[in-house]
């Protein structure tokens, strides 16, 4: 099976106060970097969706920008359908770790996402057509409702601990862990 790694990075960052895909956390790499690191093992490539990176590979947000992770989803599925990938594996710009147990959780039959962190999932490349339909509807676009569209499995594994940047405090406290 070809997988694609999409590190979906097109938020507003308001929680955060500056834009935290840049925000630093060690080694002078930036989240962003690390989350694109860390999911790196896992797939054949990896795409930064919602903006464009150096030396990655970027998407823009599909239809149009400010969709929120659904329009980087789809961007991801559709690049992923013309490709030649099976299946997308997500993860946030704030979410520096990916473990291996992660991905071994989501892969499998449909799309499913860890529980408590809708980010972190596993998407068959042949929903692209679907997420095109949903995000032509009128809808909140939330992550919820697409997750009920599809009949989503939402893998429980409180083993699996990630941490997600959202403050400058949760930068900081993920420096001295």
């Amino acid at each position: 099976m070809r997988l694609l790694g999409a590190v979906l990075a097109g938020g507003r960052s308001s929680r955060f106060g500056s834009d935290k895909a840049l925000a630093l956390l060690a080694d002078g790499r930036t989240l962003l970097e690390h989350a694109a690191a860390a999911i790196a093992p896992h797939v054949e490539a990896v795409v930064i969706c919602g903006r464009t990176a150096e030396g990655m590979t970027g998407l823009a947000d599909r239809p149009a920008p400010d969709m929120g992770p659904l329009g980087g989803l789809n961007a991801a599925l559709h690049h992923a359908v013309s490709q030649g990938y099976d299946a997308v594996l997500t993860t946030g710009c704030d979410m520096p770790l990916y473990p291996a147990a992660l991905a071994e959780a989501l892969i499998g039959e449909g799309a499913s996402v860890l529980k408590g962190q809708q980010l972190a999932g596993y998407w068959p490349a042949p929903l692209a057509t679907e997420l095109d339909a949903h995000l032509a509807e009128k809808n909140n676009r939330s992550i919820y409702g697409w997750l009920d569209r599809i009949g989503a499995r939402i893998v429980e594994r409180p083993d699996i601990v990630l941490h997600n940047i959202n403050r400058p405090e949760d930068l900081a406290g993920l420096r001295n862990v």
